[in-house]
């Protein structure tokens, strides 16, 4: 019933999402933190010509992830919360719940990394907040997280418009940036060590495209946005569009900010400089002023992307609880139709991971790499599945073309390989531990609806997936492995 028109199914069309604030939520979820500490976080392991095929194979791989959404939106559109739905469908439950699990776990890791950037950010004001990670940083971080939560309590469709004020007032001063970056460019400076072979610390072209990698995929999370509230929105055919709108509008502005500011500074000067290192370009250019502007935008920036990431957050648990794929528990919704319970849960564990930073001294880039990891299993499935229909044929009728759904399937699914690759161990470890105990919140749903729980080759997977989070833990325990 999701797909039909709100007036026949007795909804009201000003509960719904229109296209602007689809297109805003996949915007808005993306241009958080990273966008500003893009150009330090790129040139950190890469040098020009890296750094433009790390945003080629992103591109391509990105592009091929939207074709997939877009694709799937529009031939299954009885399928809502997007990634997690589309795994259930195409590999089943045990999958699909991981893919849940994941997603989510990436969201609220994510929503974390975004307070403790808020406030490294308002340490160019008030240095007592540190990195983000000081006692003072934490204890104003738990603040807005709570403020946050008690405003998505008042409605999804409020916030989401708040949301959209705040993704146009973001974009602007990025905006800006580019125009004086591109106005002052140098050439020569650009091309002055173009392949990065004169610092030897960058190591081979390919090493440096890998250290790319899970930057750019950060600040492309999100992409899926419009997809996971597809449930919410006015026309089903929106969800498409916004997230075409939303890649196109989002690469070119990444690309542009990452390059450019190497035609400011060179590389190592840009690899050395803190973040959010597009202040500090910016104060090249113009002076403090500039800095002010840069560190403003981002603390403005990221409490958009918090918001955003909150209700994405808490939608996903929520609908897989609907469906008996994660507890019943996290399904129920409050008279505002906001998944309250899930909404809960969500910034209990993001309260609990801010109070970790302190302890473990975590910094924002280790966050981000984790959230970036996690959300690999979600894409993955997402662009497996949507092969799966297209050789199968499964909603395509006789005569209709399938070669660029089954290309768009094989190039993100190839994409999503690629990336854990290029993550690495440490952070693959991590994952493992963080999937691990999903087990028995599964084992959990499944009984609660008195299913069988695990089908043999689940258990085998299950099993496997223990293992290795107990062998991961061992590491990390012994100190041969962090990610933290």
């Amino acid at each position: 019933m999701s797909n039909q028109d709100p007036e026949i199914t007795g909804e009201k069309r000003s509960d719904k999402l229109r296209l602007g604030a689809l297109a805003a939520l996949v915007i808005g979820s993306m241009v958080g933190s990273g966008v500003f500490s893009l150009p330090q976080n790129m040139a950190a392991g890469a040098g020009p010509l890296a750094i433009l095929l790390g945003w080629l194979i992103t591109g391509v791989g990105m592009l091929a992830l939207v074709f997939v959404y877009q694709s799937l939106s529009q031939r299954k559109p009885e399928l809502d919360a997007g990634p997690y739905a589309y795994a259930r469908a195409g590999f089943g439950p045990f999958i699909g719940f991981n893919s849940a699990w994941g997603y989510w776990i990436s969201a609220w890791v994510g929503n974390v990394s975004y307070v403790v950037i808020v406030f490294s950010a308002l340490s160019y004001f008030f240095p007592v907040f540190g990195d983000g990670n000081t006692w003072q940083a934490i204890l104003g971080a738990s603040i807005l997280l709570w403020l946050v939560h008690l405003l998505i309590l008042r409605g999804t469709r409020e916030a989401a418009v708040i949301n959209t004020i705040v993704t146009v007032a973001k974009i602007l001063p990025i905006v800006l940036f580019v125009v004086v970056v591109l106005v002052t460019f140098k050439y020569d400076i650009f091309t002055l060590d173009f392949t990065g072979k004169g610092n030897m610390d960058l190591g081979s072209l390919l090493d440096q495209v890998r250290s790319t990698m899970l930057v750019t995929l950060w600040v492309f999370i999100g992409i899926e946005g419009a997809s996971v509230y597809s449930a919410r929105a006015e026309r089903r055919k929106d969800v498409a569009t916004a997230t075409v709108l939303g890649f196109f509008t989002c690469i070119i502005l990444y690309a542009l900010i990452s390059l450019l500011s190497l035609g400011i500074v060179t590389q190592p000067e840009l690899a050395a400089m803190k973040n959010p290192s597009m202040a500090g370009v910016m104060e090249i250019v113009v002076g403090s002023w500039g800095a002010v502007l840069i560190n403003l935008a981002l603390v403005v920036s990221v409490a958009g992307a918090f918001l955003s990431w909150t209700m994405l957050a808490a939608e996903v648990p929520h609908v897989a609880g609907k469906d008996g794929t994660m507890p019943l528990f996290f399904g129920r919704e409050s008279a505002r139709k906001v998944p309250v319970h899930s909404l809960t849960v969500t910034n209990l564990l993001v309260q609990a991971f801010l109070i970790l930073t302190f302890f473990a001294h975590s910094t924002y880039q280790a966050l981000f790499y984790i959230a970036s990891s996690m959300i690999l299993v979600p894409y993955i499935f997402s662009g497996a599945y949507a092969a799966k229909l297209a050789i199968t044929g499964e909603n395509y009728r006789a005569d209709e073309p399938r070669i660029r759904p089954l290309i768009g399937g094989v190039v993100a699914t190839i994409y999503g390989i690629w990336l854990v690759y290029a993550a690495g161990m440490s952070y693959l470890f991590m994952c493992a531990v963080l999937y691990a105990p999903g087990i028995l919140i599964y084992i959990w749903a499944r009984r609660e609806h008195g299913r069988r729980v695990f089908r043999p080759w689940e258990a085998v997977l299950a099993a496997a997936l223990a293992l290795i989070a107990i062998y991961a833990g061992y590491e990390m325990w012994t100190g041969a492995v962090s990610a933290l």
